[in-house]
């Protein structure tokens, strides 16, 4: 079916052999040959084997596959690629960093052809159902068979053998439960397919239930509801001029590789010349203090600035503030801050029309920075200020105010997250591709940045599981009704079969439908 031929797309984007470069020479070879650091050729058309880091070239690629994204991706020296990808115009050279086996195709792989052995309650009930089901129908139908014409005989009437067989074998082909043994985790294996071909990861209809009942949903902040990416948004200068104070800070923390420190160097928007600076001494809690062109510049906290015998300026914007002092003089200060995902404010909105009652928002940012997003985007409540263990305690006490009201998502990273991920009613990992720790701690897989996705996953699953409950309430309906005829003889052995093999047809044509989740 359709669903298993997702499972074969993805098994197709796993490349059945590799160009691995050696002293000049390309050669053809099994990707499982290839070792960690070798170096393989992709060329157009051709698709990524391994995981690897560009060391030569530049190219788009699709990663439709993976993704779900139709846009093609810019790549060049220095970029990663993984398994799965493929390569639609320039040559590339990779430097492996792992085995094929370890391969983001591999993994994804093993995932989704696992997740059919995670039954949810349903299938779980419908196998128990049929272990009991079927012994009791066919005694039901021997008795049928053989205690009315006993009756009859003991009463002195005709016994009518022949009736009350062919009544016995229509109860008995009425009441073979194919429709909702067949169509239920088809329906499940065809909402995993459809989700996976949009980017979307369940790891088992269990998990596809779960995620049907979710009513609040719970975001770490960075990386989920913004993109991790520290921007410098204001410069205040004085006296000197803004691009003047964006150099001398830049400079002063140019041997940091701390995101606020790239940050600076990106809005300086030049190569640094280590060459002019000397004299770096790192104040741990403070910020830096360095000599550039013979300048002596201290950049940091109002702490600084503090110890330093001068007054921080004020700011009311949202966000890091760097504070930089030149030559003993205070010379304005540069705020940076974490850029909101592009749709995260629709992604609430998406998220309340799926029926999401309630969303949370974890940060150990400042309450002012919490506040601030939680308002632009349109989160319900928030919680500032917390370190790593207090998340854990803080969803602890969520799950116990919810109450059994629906079930409890958390939206996070899935590195450093794993703790809450594990203890939420479902984990969902959100732009996981290439990240092991991602897919091993959560229970559903964002396979991108997209928020969106989250309440496209929940419209899927509840999708699914209103089909699973149709075909269900229809096979169950149609067979009572046609066995109660049946055992009064009015029911033929033509509508019998169909109460068998029509309704069995007409369930599974339902649940193909859990296949089209393009636009739901």
């Amino acid at each position: 079916g359709r669903s298993r031929r997702s499972i074969s797309e993805l098994m197709d984007i796993r490349s059945d052999y590799a160009n691995l470069e050696e002293d000049g020479q390309i050669r053809k070879v099994d990707p499982d040959e290839v070792e960690i650091g070798s170096i393989i050729v992709i060329r157009p058309g051709e698709k990524v084997p391994i995981d690897g880091i560009i060391t030569e070239g530049s190219s788009t690629m699709n990663t439709a596959a993976l993704t779900g994204e139709s846009l093609p991706r810019e790549v060049g020296p220095g970029d990663e690629v993984l398994s799965g990808f493929i390569n639609t115009s320039g040559l590339l050279h990779v430097e492996t960093t792992c085995e094929f086996d370890e391969s983001t195709a591999s993994k994804i792989l093993d995932l989704v052809e696992n997740a059919s052995s995670r039954k949810s309650r349903s299938e779980q009930f419908i196998t128990k159902f049929a272990r009991v089901y079927t012994p009791a129908v066919c005694y039901s139908a021997l008795a049928l068979a053989v205690l009315p014409p006993v009756v009859r005989m003991l009463m002195g009437t005709a016994p009518e053998w022949g009736t009350w067989v062919y009544r016995a074998l229509t109860f008995l082909v009425i009441s073979c439960p194919c429709a909702i043994v067949v169509s239920i985790p088809l329906s499940f294996f065809g909402g995993l397919g459809g989700a996976g071909s949009q980017g979307i990861l369940i790891k088992g209809s269990n998990f596809m239930e779960t995620l049907a009942s979710v009513r609040t949903v719970v975001f770490d902040k960075t990386g989920t509801v913004t993109k991790g990416n520290f921007e410098v948004t204001g410069v205040h200068h004085s006296p000197i001029e803004e691009g003047q104070l964006l150099e001398y800070t830049a400079h002063a923390e140019g041997h940091s590789s701390h995101p606020i420190s790239l940050s600076l160097q990106r809005a300086y928007g030049k190569a640094l010349r280590m060459d002019r600076v000397s004299d770096v001494e790192e104040i741990a809690g403070r910020g830096i203090r360095a000599v550039v062109d013979g300048h002596m510049v201290a950049a940091g906290n109002g702490k600084l600035m503090g110890d330093l015998g001068l007054e921080a300026a004020e700011c009311h914007s949202t966000g890091t503030i760097i504070h930089t002092a030149i030559d003993g003089q205070y010379a304005g200060h540069i705020v940076i801050a974490d850029q909101l995902k592009d749709n995260a404010a629709e992604a609430m909105r998406e998220l309340k029309k799926a029926g999401v009652r309630k969303t949370v928002m974890l940060t150990g940012d400042t309450e002012k920075t919490a506040r601030q997003v939680a308002g632009e985007v349109g989160i319900d409540e928030f919680h500032a200020d917390l370190l790593p263990g207090d998340k854990v305690q803080l969803f602890e006490q969520i799950l116990q105010e919810n109450g059994g009201q629906g079930t409890v998502a958390f939206v996070g990273d899935g590195i450093n997250d794993a703790p809450v991920l594990s203890r939420a009613d479902i984990g969902i990992a959100m732009g996981a591709l290439g990240s092991d720790a991602a897919i091993e701690a959560a229970d559903v897989v964002l396979m991108d940045d997209d928020p969106a996705k989250i309440a496209k996953a929940i419209r899927i699953a509840s999708r699914c599981m209103r089909i699973v409950k149709e075909n269900i309430y229809f096979a169950i309906g149609v067979k009572l009704l046609c066995l109660l005829l049946g055992a009064l003889g009015v029911a033929n052995m033509w509508l019998a079969i169909f109460a068998d093999v029509g309704v069995m047809v007409l369930c599974v044509l339902n649940a193909i439908r859990c296949l089209a989740v393009k636009n739901v």
